[in-house]
């Protein structure tokens, strides 16, 4: 009797909805770009006051993102100097429930996550520094 492996198609195939879906917001930038608009039109200068560290170039490439996959809208106004601002479409607007449950998700859970981390890296860098020194103290007695 021959057996044969069965080969299993992958769980999460590259081009499954849910993945597709979350490499639209599952960078950096993005849901705070959309948290940002949720509930207001904004100006440029106005969204990147309103989140911290983000560079221009990068707010810049994000707002790009969101208007290229139909989430926000650009209004560019023909005065001088130029006037553009951005609002979430009805499409984009779908995102802050589920993006508001993560941000209550983080508000509750996320030092917990932090001090789990924080117990992770403690005690790999002790096991590690405990099996240097064990070496160390090894080569000491044979070369003595």
């Amino acid at each position: 009797m021959v057996t044969r492996n069965k080969v299993e198609e992958p769980i999460i195939r590259p081009d499954c909805r849910t993945r597709r879906g979350l490499e639209l917001i599952a960078d950096q930038w993005t849901m705070l770009v959309i948290v940002a608009l949720r509930g207001e039109t904004r100006r440029f200068s106005q969204i990147h006051a309103h989140i911290q560290g983000i560079s221009k170039k990068m707010l810049t490439q994000t707002l790009r993102g969101l208007e290229r996959n139909g989430l926000v809208k650009r209004v560019v106004y023909p005065v001088i100097p130029p006037m553009v601002e951005y609002s979430l479409t009805p499409l984009g607007r779908t995102l802050i429930e589920p993006i508001w449950a993560l941000r209550e998700w983080s508000e509750q859970y996320i030092e917990e996550v932090e001090q789990k981390r924080a117990d992770y890296d403690q005690v790999d860098r002790t096991t590690l520094q405990d099996q240097i020194i064990t070496l160390v103290q090894q080569r000491g007695e044979v070369s003595s």
